[in-house]
C-alpha cells in the first residue's frame, strides 16, 4: 500500500463519515433532500474514480471510493422513494 493510497482513503474515509449520517438522516426523517442533479453525477464520478485507482493499484483507495459512490446512490434513492410518498 502506497503512501499515496492511504491518503485518498484517509479523505475518502471523512467523505464516508458524513455520508453515512445524510442516509442516517433521510431515513430517519423520511425525506430526500439532495437534488437528483447533485446525487447522479457524484456517484457516477466516483464510481470512475473508483475504477481508475483499482487500475492504478490504489485498491483501498478504490474500495472506499465505490462506497462513496454507493452512498451517494442511496441518497438518490431516498429522493426517488420519499418523492413519491410525499406525494401521496
Amino acid at each position: 500500500m502506497s503512501w499515496q493510497d492511504i491518503i485518498i482513503s484517509i479523505a475518502n474515509i471523512f467523505f464516508a463519515t458524513s455520508l453515512t449520517v445524510q442516509v442516517y438522516y433521510g431515513i430517519k426523517e423520511k425525506s430526500g433532500p439532495i437534488k437528483y442533479l447533485t446525487s447522479i453525477p457524484t456517484c457516477a464520478g466516483l464510481y470512475a474514480i473508483a475504477i481508475a485507482f483499482w487500475t492504478l493499484g490504489l485498491y483501498s483507495s478504490a474500495a472506499i471510493s465505490f462506497f462513496n459512490g454507493t452512498l451517494w446512490l442511496a441518497l438518490s434513492i431516498q429522493r426517488m422513494i420519499y418523492s413519491k410518498n410525499n406525494a401521496q
